[in-house]
């Protein structure tokens, strides 16, 4: 059986950037949002002279690539609350002079390189390429004087980059292009929900607590936002003075990867950097016609139960298969909720979903009433849980068990402990379901029908 690749979201080079023209406590000082090729052909005007050699040109604009790219990356200044990418104050970043005359030379050099970086070797996030004038003043990274003289002795743009930042450095050439989208998921995470932004939060909180230890480990970082992670973001807004609640608002998440940040070193010279197990994916992050799986049979089942309430979407087949009828219904909910209508489940589509879903089942007509127990109730069931719905389910469970002796034995406490994870977990198996041990949409669907079926 051939591995399956790994999926990851590579670093895209925006379209935009906005820059702060002051230092990044200043808030007189305006933000221009401007392309980022021209972003960087104004850098590199301001830095360097276009009568350089052309490899130091190259070497000192990949520098300047890389830099800008790792603030936008990173969200160095958006994680810590500013509206801006990048400020134009050299004493923390790069010096922009808007409206400045740009060298020819240079900004062919960048239409040609602007979507290239430097990256350290088994990294993957663009690199925090520190420079500086090596004349007046010297840091631990790029002359950009230095480069003039080692072009001259005949060195490649590589290999002046390789002098300054050690030979382990690799250049991603043609990167992709894209809108600035910020990482916040833009719609609270909390107990019961399920995604690639919760994973990345599990893992965030990982690292952050060999630093932190009494952070509580997660142990498994399977994209289920349990009772673990729950506990393990509590103590993280305690330690850093947010309201415990265990929600990853938009100040928790950016608090998260701030500190994330800060114990990676992602925004040093000497970075502990990310590899791709730090940035491996589970999930989707968009899903679209020909795709399969279990991620498309969760969003059939939530437009098929919103369908049957609401008379503008057709009913649709949970079969896991996003063919052409998955993609009209879910164009027709996109019109509807006033969302790009393109067929394509992407973050904000997706939150529209789930937040239609949750009102409908909240706003269940007086004859459903005594149906509501049979209808998942909008969040996953784990360990720890302890509500009427896991009354049902158990309820549900020991019923099964009773006529099928491979499935364990549980109780009806309300309470969802190890016994019922372990029957869980057994059902999934059985029948070809992520064996996570949780009670998500396809999960509880199963357990209704095959409680029916002994009837």
């Amino acid at each position: 059986m051939s591995e399956q690749p790994i999926l990851y979201d590579r670093p895209t080079v925006p379209a935009n950037i906005t820059v702060h023209l002051g230092r990044p406590d200043d808030p007189t000082a305006r933000n221009v949002t401007v392309p980022f090729s021209e972003y960087i052909k104004n850098v590199a005007s301001s830095e360097i002279y276009p009568t350089w050699p052309e490899n130091a040109i190259r070497a000192n604009i990949y520098a300047q690539i890389s830099y800008a790219l790792n603030r936008v990356y990173t969200e160095y200044y958006r994680s810590r609350g500013y509206d801006f990418d990048i400020t134009n104050s050299t004493q923390y970043d790069q010096s922009f002079v808007e409206g400045r005359d740009i060298f020819q030379n240079i900004s062919e050099i960048v239409d040609d390189i602007f979507n290239d970086y430097v990256v350290k070797q088994g990294q993957v996030q663009p690199y925090f390429t520190q420079y500086c004038s090596g004349t007046n003043v010297t840091c631990d990274g790029l002359s950009q004087w230095g480069t003039v003289e080692l072009a001259r002795d005949g060195l490649t743009p590589y290999e002046i980059l390789q002098h300054y930042y050690g030979d382990d450095i690799d250049i991603v050439f043609n990167a992709p292009i894209g809108d600035n989208v910020p990482s916040y998921p833009g719609t609270p995470l909390r107990r019961g929900m399920i995604g690639e932004d919760i994973r990345t939060i599990q893992r965030q909180l990982n690292r952050i607590g060999q630093n932190y230890p009494s952070i509580p480990r997660i142990s498994d970082l399977d994209g289920i936002f349990d009772l673990e992670t729950e506990d393990a973001v509590k103590q993280f807004q305690r330690i850093f003075n947010l309201t415990p609640d265990g929600i990853v608002g938009k100040a928790t998440w950016y608090k998260i990867k701030g500190i994330y940040s800060g114990v990676k070193g992602l925004n040093d010279l000497y970075s502990e950097g990310l590899s791709l197990s730090d940035v491996n994916r589970v999930f989707q992050t968009a899903l679209r016609e020909g795709d399969t799986g279990p991620q498309v049979r969760l969003i059939q089942y939530f437009l098929a139960v919103i369908a049957y309430f609401d008379d503008d979407l057709p009913v649709l087949a949970v079969d896991g298969i996003y063919g052409p009828e998955t993609r009209d219904v879910v164009m027709t909910f996109q019109n509807k909720y006033g969302l790009p209508v393109d067929g394509i489940v992407g973050r904000n589509t997706w939150n529209a979903i789930l937040s239609v879903y949750q009102s409908t089942i909240d706003a269940l007509p007086p004859e459903f009433q005594p149906a509501r127990d049979e209808i998942y109730p909008g969040y996953f069931l784990t360990t720890g849980e302890q509500s009427s719905s896991v009354s049902t389910m158990q309820r549900y469970l020991r019923a099964i068990a009773q006529n099928d002796p491979a499935i364990p034995m549980v109780e009806v406490t309300g309470t969802y402990d190890q016994a019922t994870e372990n029957a869980v977990r057994r059902l999934q198996e059985q029948n070809g379901l992520p064996a996570n041990g949780a009670i998500g949409p396809l999960t509880w669907e199963l357990i209704v029908k095959l409680y029916h079926a002994l009837d």
